[in-house]
């Protein structure tokens, strides 16, 4: 087998750090957007494309050129047009910002705990809150792959008790301090913070809708760093107004970004940020170590890790 190429949507110094690591081969920088080459790569490392309400859902010409194997950069596939899947291999980022997500999700438990940021004083007028503990309280958490099972063992390490319910036909992993939820129902009910951390297929979309909602622990926070489509926004903020959902902390939305104006950009309980929860100052070192290691299996004709399951949605 010659020597690879690899075209690769991540930022120079990501490039740079393969080209370090893979000597015998070749990294070519390639442009974020709808991906032309006129090179033969057969290695192609891919930035969503259905973003930011752009679309590229158009194939381009001479798809799939030589490749033979596709590397998603995300964990999910949602951000991708279909042509992607039809061609080479696909494997996904599963798992490789699982810790950052994880500790975002941490970070938005503390801040409605200790009511941060609107604790901070700015002027002689104190007034004294109670603060609400982490220790002892609930944390529900939907989706217990990569991130899910990271963010469990940091919460039971703090004290907290964590319910924790799977995607349909996965089980949850032994863990200790984690109790298995029977039904989202009981997931709703049980939790005083819940985190949605499950992959957007066509059997999660919507899956949290009025009926959920109304399950719910009265004043629950519901965090979702996953995906905007597993929520019913609208059920949201309704479940808001009735106070059946105190907090709503939100990474994701649907559409990204939502339009001017729309109610969750100023309801005072939603807490909305701009889908960066997986985004970290230290690039992607987990994703490039899980890359490298996927790449000597493909140099051997081993089975790739992560590989893509269109029917499945992950």
């Amino acid at each position: 087998m010659s020597a690879s190429l690899i075209a690769s949507q991540l930022d120079a110094a990501a490039n740079q750090w393969l080209r370090e690591r893979l000597v015998d081969h070749q990294v070519l920088d390639l442009p974020l957007g709808q991906p032309n080459l006129d090179v033969p790569a057969d290695v192609l490392i891919l930035r969503p494309l259905n973003v930011r309400g752009q679309r590229v859902d158009e194939v381009p010409v001479g798809w799939p050129w030589g490749l033979r194997w596709v590397q998603l950069v995300s964990s999910g596939i949602d951000f991708y047009p279909d042509w992607v899947f039809h061609g080479p291999p696909v494997t996904s980022g599963r798992g490789a910002n699982a810790e950052q997500v994880a500790e975002f999700a941490l970070a938005l438990i503390f801040a409605a705990a200790k009511q941060l940021p609107g604790l901070w004083v700015k002027d002689a007028a104190w007034q004294l809150s109670p603060l609400s503990p982490v220790r002892g309280r609930t944390l529900g958490i939907l989706g217990f792959g990569s991130i899910g099972q990271s963010l469990a063992h940091k919460a039971v390490a703090l004290g907290m008790q964590v319910l924790a319910l799977s995607r349909p036909g996965q089980a949850i992993a032994e863990q200790p301090g984690v109790t298995r939820a029977e039904t989202l129902q009981q997931l709703f009910a049980g939790s005083d913070h819940l985190v949605l951390a499950a992959p957007l297929t066509p059997a999660t979309r919507g899956l949290i809708d009025r009926q959920v909602l109304s399950h719910a622990r009265p004043g629950l926070h519901l965090i979702n760093i996953a995906r905007g489509g597993l929520l019913d926004q609208q059920a949201l903020l309704e479940a808001l107004d009735s106070g059946r959902i105190g907090r709503a902390s939100l990474d994701v939305s649907e559409p990204e970004p939502l339009p001017d104006g729309h109610p969750l950009y100023h309801h005072p309980r939603v807490f909305l940020s701009p889908h960066t929860s997986a985004i970290s100052t230290d690039g992607y070192p987990a994703f490039l170590e899980a890359f490298i290691d996927n790449f000597h299996r493909y140099r051997e004709q081993a089975p790739l890790a992560n590989l893509v399951d269109t029917r499945r949605g992950y």
